[in-house]
Order: structure tokens, then C-alpha cells, then sequence
């Protein structure tokens, strides 16, 4: 049955739908995506049984909880296309989304995930992803993004930025940016040397889906 088919749920348990994914985007943030989902339901003031009912799995709970920001993340690229100057514009958006990584523990680690079986989050990735091919190719075109520089290079970069985020966030929150500072100086043309070949685009999902969320 599809979404659009399916009957609106009723008025307490719209309720509880949405104080449970307010509770877990809170508990996302803070703590990661591992946090015990009884600790999110217990949160949320609702029972495991609730949770579950509304969310069978942490990836749809997750899948839900991060929609949002999935969109945004989504939106970033198309206002990163609208900038007349395309390296500026990539810039901007690389950025923009390891801010969003570090604002949002959870976030950081959902972007370098895949969700094959939630719809609407994998729509807004392709939407991110389709963008940032066409981002990536006027910036090379114009002569300032190393001709050797992939998508799936932004998948490393958001890899190494979660990992930054997760260790310094407490201690030394902000050092993220000397990473992205870095990265982004290897990126820009001419480069100073050979880079080793990239990853192929399905040795990459293979790894995003080897790191799905346990259930």
C-alpha cells in the first residue's frame, strides 16, 4: 500500500508519531544514531510498543527524523548552482554542508549512510547528488576544480568530517573547518601532484550500505 493510501492516523497517535520523532532528532543530535531507541521512546514519554508501531526499524526512524534536513542538504546544492561563480558556489556549499554535520551529531553520520528502502530520503539525495555533478562541472570548466576531483571524493571528505566532528566536538568544536580549509586547497586547480585513483561510485555504495544502521 502506498503512502498517499493510507489512512490518516488518528489524533493521539499523530501526537505520539511526532513527539517520538522530535524526541530522536534531539537524541540523534546529542548523542549519535546509536542511541538506544528505548532511551528515545523513554524521552518522548511514549512506550518501546509505540515506537515501534510508527517506526518498525531505527533506519525508518532515522529515515523520518532526518527527512528535513536530507531536503536542505538537497536545497544547499541548488543554491550552491545559483552562484555565478562555480568554485565560489562549491565552496559555499562544502561549507555549508560539514556545518550541517557538525551542527547535528546524527546528521553527520546519516549523510554518509544510504537508505535504499525510504523513498523520499533517497529522493532528496539524488536530487543532492545530480546537482552536485553538474556543480562539479562548471567548476572544472572553469579551470578552478582539479580536473581529477569526483563525487564520490565529497563521500570521503563527508566520511573524514564526521569523524572529525564525533572526536573534537566536545574538547575542540570548530576544527572541522581546518580540515574542510585543507581539503579544499587539494581540491582547487592546477593541484600540486598525481592523486591516487578514486574509489569506483560502486565500491562506495557498497561501503555506504555496509554501514547501514542496525535494526
Amino acid at each position: 500500500m502506498s503512502t498517499s493510501s493510507k489512512p490518516p492516523l488518528r489524533a493521539d497517535a499523530e501526537r505520539n508519531r511526532q513527539r517520538v520523532l522530535a524526541s530522536a532528532r534531539q537524541m540523534f543530535a546529542e548523542h549519535g544514531l546509536e542511541v538506544p531507541l528505548e532511551e528515545v521512546a523513554r524521552h518522548a514519554g511514549v512506550g518501546v510498543a509505540t515506537l515501534y508501531r510508527r517506526f518498525p526499524t531505527r533506519e525508518d526512524l532515522v529515515a523520518a527524523a532526518f527527512l528535513a534536513k536530507m531536503t536542505a542538504y538537497a536545497d544547499a546544492v541548488t543554491a550552491a548552482l545559483a552562484d555565478p561563480d562555480p568554485w565560489h558556489g562549491l565552496c559555499g556549499y562544502l561549507e555549508r554542508v560539514c556545518a550541517m554535520q557538525a551542527e547535528d551529531l546524527g546528521f553527520a553520520h546519516a549523510l554518509t549512510l544510504t537508505f535504499p528502502g525510504q523513498c523520499a530520503l533517497q529522493a532528496e539525495r539524488d536530487r543532492a547528488y545530480h546537482g552536485l555533478v553538474e556543480l562539479i562541472a562548471r567548476a572544472k570548466a572553469a579551470g578552478r576544480l582539479r580536473a581529477e576531483f569526483v563525487p564520490e571524493d565529497l563521500i570521503v571528505l563527508l566520511t573524514a568530517n564526521a569523524g572529525v566532528v564525533a572526536a573534537t566536538e566536545q574538547a575542540a568544536p570548530g576544527t572541522w573547518r581546518r580540515l574542510l580549509a585543507y581539503l579544499i586547497q587539494g581540491f582547487e586547480a592546477p593541484g600540486t601532484g598525481p592523486l591516487p585513483p578514486p574509489p569506483a561510485p560502486t565500491a562506495v555504495y557498497r561501503a555506504l550500505v555496509s554501514a547501514r544502521l542496525r535494526s
